[in-house]
């Protein structure tokens, strides 16, 4: 089977999940992605670049001059606002508010979407009040790094890039020590193939308990991805997400918080030709081999 990012992992769901405060109601059913103008070249693309879509009168669509960035995302036909969300690992309510959209069930092919969180005062109001204990790893610590060597010329100089060192590493490290458990208990079928499965393939009867695989945070559950049944997506930090697939019950819900090892639903067939758990590790939207963090047993 496919993974959940190779076929548009997000191709069918109104699982642009995530990845919540449009205004009201949260658009549950699939946004009205519009394709009202035609094609022609990004303002930066280079030649022979891909083609995005203008509006009727061949003015660009929003957000086009970042067209190719790191953290933009350009709409594809079929896209709604959760399926981006669940693609890129973010909440679509935070996509929303990211890009200013009246109406989150209204987006159109080629439009770019801001998917990583803005920089701005936002985050120096939220350090400012605490350098001692955030400021090592946000900008906003900078100017305190830089008060410090100006009274010390000497042994002080040293001192600021030995604080930052190693916090920043610590903080790397947090994201990627989850201390990862098995989802289910039972026989491996099919290991992860870069071309044919994005994932592990884990036999069992009707009804077994599947686990989160580390502590996290429900941002899908449902049926809506076509060829996974009723699957459940977890986030467990801004690096990595994680998949369950094909289950028979799903026991939580979005949004809900769960803990490594929480019975999360009872394994199925669930669009499979057998009662099996697909398993998938995502890494910074990347699916990634189990095998490299699962324990072994």
């Amino acid at each position: 089977m496919q993974g959940f990012g190779n076929r548009s992992w997000c191709a069918g769901i109104t699982l642009a999940v995530v990845l919540v405060i449009a205004g009201c109601a949260a658009p549950r059913g699939p946004a009205p992605v519009e394709d009202r103008g035609t094609m022609t070249r990004a303002p930066n693309a280079a030649p022979g670049g891909p083609l995005i879509t203008t509006d009727a009168s061949g003015k660009p669509l929003p957000g086009i001059e970042n067209y190719g960035k790191p953290g933009y995302y350009a709409v594809r036909p079929g896209d709604t606002i959760r399926r981006i969300g669940n693609e890129t690992g973010q909440s679509w309510q935070n996509i929303v508010r990211w890009n200013n959209l009246e109406n989150p069930d209204l987006i159109e092919v080629g439009q770019v979407l801001r998917v990583v969180p803005p920089v701005g005062p936002a985050t120096v109001v939220a350090t400012a009040p605490a350098p001692s204990s955030e400021g090592v790893v946000t900008k906003p610590v900078t100017p305190p790094s830089a008060v410090v060597p100006a009274a010390p010329a000497s042994t002080a100089v040293g001192k600021p890039p030995v604080t930052a060192s190693p916090s920043a590493p610590a903080a790397s490290s947090g994201d990627e020590d989850l201390g990862w458990i098995w989802p289910a208990h039972g026989t491996l079928l099919a290991g992860f193939d870069d071309a044919k499965n994005k994932g592990f393939d884990i036999g069992g009867k009707a009804g077994d308990a599947v686990l989160a695989a580390a502590d996290g945070r429900v941002v899908y559950a449902g049926a809506g991805l076509r060829g996974y049944g009723n699957l459940i997506i977890l986030k467990h930090n801004n690096t990595y997400l994680t998949a369950y697939a094909h289950n028979q019950t799903l026991l939580v819900k979005e949004d809900q918080s769960v803990q490594k090892g929480q019975k999360i639903a009872e394994m199925g067939n669930s669009d499979a030709d057998r009662v099996k758990l697909h398993f998938e590790i995502r890494r910074q939207g990347k699916p990634v081999d189990p095998a490299r963090y699962l324990p072994s047993r």
